[in-house]
């Protein structure tokens, strides 16, 4: 699933050094960036142990296991990139969310409603934004994926463009810097359609014409009789366990102005159109 190039030990170490952000030049953040180091220092521990502590089969005999590092390996590179909204007021108060060990909750970066970017766990590292969720047959998307978080409500807020411009640049250095197929630009709704609604009426299409995601053609095409619209949702990526929820995740992604479960034939038109760039 993940590409592997060689990499120097220093490049594993980067991960045990904290993320520099412009704005906490201050004190203001001292105290949770001091946590931040030192848990990635663990981290930079764990990774530079050889040979590495506790990974070995305990079952075998220990005279029948030996650790022999090889030359040839990396540092495992996100795969998807799922875009949420904070369904929160303001970034300041989703930054002070991020640092609630009670929460539990992280994304690697917060684009806020004036175009601001803040990173806030290191694109290497595991943050906690997708939950319970599936994608195709990655049932672990936290592990894969980088996670956006949009300062918006999701219900009244309206996505600025100063919003979308800075999240376009973002995704344009990330896609390259990270070679992530166009298709794995998606929704925590589309990971997660039983419980999640966000990001809510969304500029999908304005991300596709920029190559992050899919959209559909001006002109669409009829499909064939036998179209399977189930199958073509779950070979799109999307758990269709629970039908109903999956319809409404395609539909706030791709449709919108109709978010009821059920596929009408304009929406059968779309997902056909849709279903064939994958």
């Amino acid at each position: 699933m993940f590409s592997v190039k060689t990499t120097s030990l220093k490049a594993i170490l980067l991960l045990g050094s904290a993320i520099v952000i412009s704005s906490c030049g201050s004190s203001k953040y001292a105290a949770t960036e001091k946590i931040y180091k030192e848990k990635t220092k663990e981290f930079a521990k764990i990774i530079t142990s050889t040979p590495p502590v506790r990974q070995l089969y305990d079952t075998l005999n220990p005279t029948n296991q030996q650790w022999i590092g090889s030359v040839n390996f990396g540092i495992r590179k996100p795969n998807f990139v799922i875009l949420h909204h904070t369904a929160q007021d303001s970034l300041a108060q989703t930054v002070k969310t991020f640092h609630s060990t009670r929460a539990g909750t992280s994304a690697h970066y917060v684009v806020s409603r004036d175009g601001k970017v803040v990173q806030m766990v290191n694109d290497y590292l595991r943050s906690n934004h997708a939950g319970v969720s599936k994608w195709g047959k990655d049932t672990d998307l936290n592990s894969s994926s980088i996670g956006i978080e949009l300062d918006n409500n999701g219900t009244t807020d309206i996505w600025t463009d100063a919003q979308i411009n800075s999240l376009i640049k973002l995704l344009t250095t990330l896609k390259k810097k990270y070679n992530i197929p166009t298709a794995n630009f998606i929704g925590h709704s589309d990971i997660a359609p039983k419980r999640k609604p966000d990001p809510n009426k969304f500029p999908w299409k304005k991300l596709a014409l920029k190559g992050f995601g899919f959209w559909y053609d001006d002109i669409l095409k009829n499909p064939p009789a036998n179209f399977d619209t189930t199958n073509a949702l779950k070979l799109m990526g999307y758990d269709t366990s629970d039908i109903g929820a999956t319809i409404t995740a395609f539909k706030r992604h791709f449709i919108q102005t109709d978010i009821t479960p059920k596929l009408t034939p304009v929406d059968i038109l779309v997902l056909y159109n849709v279903y064939t760039k994958y």
